[in-house]
């Protein structure tokens, strides 16, 4: 999952949609929403897009603030909250919304703290084509309501300059740069980066203009406001050039208290060795478990290969065409349905999955497979969607660097059960449907936990695969393995980009576009947000194992499932709690 799904996350203020939907929230959650409001209107305030994306309409037009001493107005704006927020607590007496706001003055903290950090060390610049594409592409989309499209044109023109009070925002962006470019102890971006920001910039733009053509905003208007962008985006590249790009550093690496920083955002409270250490056993032990299944996948397959790393490339082999990939998948999907409802492992809900191909601006944004999340606020039955992306454009422009990783066949068994059912899907869609307050969605989402929980239901339809697809599924874990020691091994200098590029690539066994994307991630995309996959993982399983041994055979995996997943996007140490304190005792009444 991206950063651009973390930053999707909320949750729906009423249930709706699905034979699962439940009556009107408790009482608490609807006061824990109302003290949200706090926190999510300073969100709104600054960042428009991100309102819109989540479901709130009346931010569509809006763009996101980079105007004068924005830091300084946004840390203002969250302390101001964070003090209503204490006042709140202070006179709380329910226990569910004391914990709630306890959530959100911690999500307040860690909001400062990241504004203080960034402003400390890092020279502002700005990726304005992909903050356009984004703001754009939220409100343009087939289950976007029809009536909430138009916005896009103003919102458009507002990012131009062209709408009443709207400075353009590539003027906003260069003068939020140059207002500390004197200061020469801050950091510039990392210079492949930026590179890749610039080579990324026309994808934004010719993505925008189709996302216009698609939906009939390319009248004289939108024409008008289209060829603006293109004028203002090239002239912010030529800018870029010639101002960031002889500040952009050599060294990937973050400040230590920057990369710290990362990891606590995503939820990994374990220090970095630490993290490393336990990453790389792991890593050993499903090295040694591929290699035990290469033999028995390669006699199932007829592969003449002995080698787990011989046998991924022969069954990368079986590549699936650019017309064949939708429905291979969504046969898996039915096959992967049929066994959950046969073994018991989640409730289901009755509607189908929704799954499609990424478009190139969309891939550019988001390399990797990914889930995009459906409006939680005043969401009307849409639903999120498992996106799949065919390729690396952002790898220097090479038009061949193609992923072979998800579209062989074997590949989409636990690709769709990380993504689709039972991982992300299932899990923003028991949050439309059930309800879970804003706190424990939003505000207490982390990494750690949203992909702990596709990794474990990866684990859990493991067992039911064919031999090639409990193989990739294995290969998929090595993977996170190897992410959960190379990303702090690069950022604490342990090891280098060539010795780490050669494990994913070789021993992994990542194309060479994955194994590029992957890099990526770990240098400069998202410093430290790969190692919560692993880190969620080990957590989540620590719990479960916990409850097993707590209820004997009274456990029920389905209840445990699906008390988990209804649990929103709690941190491992609440989520544990609430195993405790709550499903544990309920079994045992039972």
């Amino acid at each position: 999952m991206s950063k651009r799904l973390a930053l999707a996350m909320a949750v729906s203020l009423m249930a709706v949609g699905s034979v699962h939907a439940e009556a009107k929230a408790p009482t608490w959650i609807e006061r824990s929403n109302t003290d949200s409001k706090v926190m999510l209107d300073v969100l709104a305030r600054f960042s428009p897009e991100f309102a819109s994306q989540i479901g709130l309409p009346e931010y569509d037009a809006k763009v996101a603030d980079l105007k004068p001493d924005v830091d300084a107005r946004s840390r203002a704006a969250l302390v101001e909250a964070k003090a209503k927020l204490e006042k709140m607590l202070a006179a709380e007496k329910d226990t569910n919304v004391k914990q709630d706001l306890q959530i959100l003055i911690k999500a307040a903290d860690q909001q400062i703290e990241g504004i203080d950090l960034n402003h400390k060390y890092m020279l502002p610049y700005q990726d304005v084509g992909q903050l356009i594409f984004g703001g754009e592409f939220a409100l343009l989309k087939d289950d976007v309501a029809a009536k909430r499209r138009p916005a896009a044109l103003k919102r458009l023109q507002c990012y131009v300059g062209k709408a009443p009070g709207c400075t353009p925002i590539t003027e906003l962006a260069k003068a939020q740069t140059q207002a500390r470019l004197g200061e020469k102890d801050l950091i510039g971006p990392y210079k492949g980066e930026v590179e890749q920001k610039l080579a990324n910039t026309q994808r934004y733009a010719q993505g925008i203009r189709q996302l216009f053509a698609k939906y009939k905003l390319d009248d004289a208007e939108g024409k008008a406001a289209l060829d603006a962008m293109d004028s203002q985006l090239k002239d912010y590249d030529s800018w870029v050039r010639a101002t960031i790009v002889p500040r952009a550093r050599a060294d990937f690496r973050l400040p230590e208290p920057l990369y710290a920083y990362n990891l606590k955002q995503v939820g990994v409270d374990i220090p970095p060795e630490e993290l490393i250490k336990q990453a790389q056993l792991e890593f050993v032990e499903l090295r040694s478990m591929m290699q035990m299944m290469a033999p028995v996948v390669a006699k199932a397959e007829g592969i003449d290969a002995t080698d787990y790393r011989d046998v991924l490339k022969a069954l990368k082999q079986q590549q699936l065409g650019k017309d064949d990939v939708v429905p291979w998948y969504h046969e898996t999907i039915g096959k992967i349905e049929d066994t959950i409802r046969r073994e018991h492992i989640i409730t289901l809900p009755q509607r189908k999955m929704q799954m499609r191909l990424a478009s190139e601006a969309e891939t550019a944004a988001v390399p990797a497979p990914h889930m995009d999340p459906p409006p939680f606020i005043n969401n009307h039955g849409e639903q999120g969607t498992f996106v799949l992306t065919m390729g690396n454009p952002s790898s220097n422009g090479d038009k061949s660097q193609s992923y072979d990783d998800f579209t062989y066949k074997a590949a989409a068994w636990t690709l769709t059960s990380h993504e689709g059912r039972p991982g992300h899907e299932l899990q923003f869609a028991a949050m439309v449907e059930r309800g879970v307050s804003l706190a424990r969605s939003l505000f207490a989402f982390n990494s750690v936990n949203v992909e702990g929980w596709a990794l474990y239901a990866e684990s859990e339809m493991l067992p039911y695969e064919p031999p090639a697809g409990q193989f990739v599924a294995l290969q998929a874990r090595l993977q996170r393995a190897a992410r959960a020691f190379l990303d702090p091994m690069l950022n604490l200098g342990l090891i280098s980009k060539e010795r780490a590029h050669d494990v994913l690539r070789y021993d992994v066994g990542l194309s060479e576009a994955m194994t590029q994307q992957e890099l990526d991630r770990y240098t400069f995309n998202s410093p430290g947000q790969a190692t919560a996959y692993f880190y969620g993982y080990m957590r989540l399983q620590q719990t479960r194992l916990e409850t097993e041994l707590a209820l004997g055979k009274d456990f029920n995996r389905q209840a445990f499932n699906d008390f988990v997943i209804g649990q929103g996007l709690l941190p491992p140490e609440q989520l544990a709690e609430a195993v405790r304190t709550q499903f544990i005792p309920s079994q045992k009444k039972k």
